[in-house]
């Protein structure tokens, strides 16, 4: 275990705080930001992927990399030849997931976007499974709202494989099993880095993000705005990231309640942190474990902005299958007016 120790974010002495609750980052420089009406589709820029360092070891074999992972990154469906590693379709023992993606009754384009990527290994290094599950809800009307949700997404998935999978999977940690950074900084400063580009490329534009990197039975999650994460796991539903709206600040205030927010879009649609706002950004980072056979649901407000998390947990347990219950979801939101772009991603864990 002292290979993982590190990645995973310290000694035994602080295992303890990996499997605690959310660990959310303080609040500063709070104001506002609002979605401006839906636009046309345009391609999207793919820009320079994130680095990551170097030691000579890894010189010999950096081009290797950069293949594998512009194959991962930018077309994870493509059959990758001579890889040194296997690809999995996920299965009974293995993480498994599905999403679906909609854009509504109202919006003339869609400008969520989405990611999931799985690697599941059956050498005898015992690798976890490895699954990067990410939805992001663009925001700027017109081609804006889509080039940052895209971009966000490709700069995240770039990161994370590059700085967290390809090390795992080729075992290029430093001899004594220790890692330089942990998973929580890896995704802090990949989301940064997004609304970093995003500031750049995309200067009239914003999107939320929500990831979720599932390693073995542990989930890392880190999230900007008002998609959400939730956790299913005993028959009951879980809200596990924190609206960054202004709604919520209301709820938060006893200004409002939870249910005067469903009725009302007034104050849910104004956000005050998104990618692409400021140049410095505050991220939401926490660690969870993962109960055998739960659900981890990744959600943009078009989904829960017009289906209740009971409705989402009772579609999620009674639909015959993942994609099914994906399927369900959107379209009871589109059954219930479907004002603004749906997408869901939902991930269940192996039994036991």
């Amino acid at each position: 275990m002292s290979f993982f120790r590190r990645l995973f974010g310290g000694s035994q002495k602080d295992e303890s705080k990996q499997n605690s609750a959310a660990v959310q980052a303080s609040e500063q420089n709070v104001s506002s930001l609002t979605e401006d009406d839906d636009g046309e589709i345009s391609a999207i820029p793919s820009g320079p992927p994130t680095k990551v360092e170097e030691t000579d070891a890894e010189e010999a074999i950096s081009a290797e990399d950069a293949a594998i992972n512009d194959a991962l990154v930018n077309g994870v469906t493509r059959p990758l030849e001579g890889d040194p590693f296997e690809i999995l379709q996920p299965g009974i023992g293995h993480l498994q997931a599905a999403h679906a993606s909609d854009q509504g009754m109202v919006r003339s384009n869609n400008q969520d976007s989405v990611y999931r990527f799985f690697s599941s290994s059956s050498s005898v290094d015992e690798t976890p499974d490895f699954g990067l599950y990410i939805v992001a809800d663009g925001m700027g009307g017109h081609q804006n709202g889509e080039q940052a949700s895209a971009t966000a997404i490709q700069t995240v998935a770039n990161a994370v494989i590059q700085s967290l999978y390809l090390p795992l999977i080729m075992r290029r940690f430093s001899h004594d099993g220790e890692q330089p950074y942990t998973i929580s900084e890896v995704m802090n400063k990949a989301v940064k880095d997004a609304n970093r580009r995003i500031m750049m490329t995309v200067p009239d534009g914003g999107t939320t993000l929500t990831v979720v990197l599932v390693m073995g039975d542990l989930a890392h999650i880190a999230h900007v705005g008002d998609s959400r994460a939730y956790m299913i796991t005993n028959g009951e539903i879980e809200q596990l990231t924190r609206d960054h709206s202004l709604a919520q600040r209301l709820i938060e205030l006893n200004q409002i309640s939870a249910e005067e927010q469903s009725e009302t879009t007034q104050h849910r649609n104004v956000l005050y942190r998104a990618i692409g706002h400021n140049d410095d950004i505050d991220v939401d980072t926490m660690t969870r474990r993962l109960p055998a056979s739960s659900y981890i649901l990744l959600c943009s407000d078009g989904l829960w902005g017009e289906v209740s998390n009971q409705d989402m947990l009772d579609t999620v347990l009674a639909a015959e299958n993942l994609q099914a219950a994906c399927d369900s979801m959107v379209a009871k939101a589109n059954q219930h007016g479907g004002h603004d772009n749906i997408s869901v991603m939902l991930v269940k864990t192996p039994p036991k």
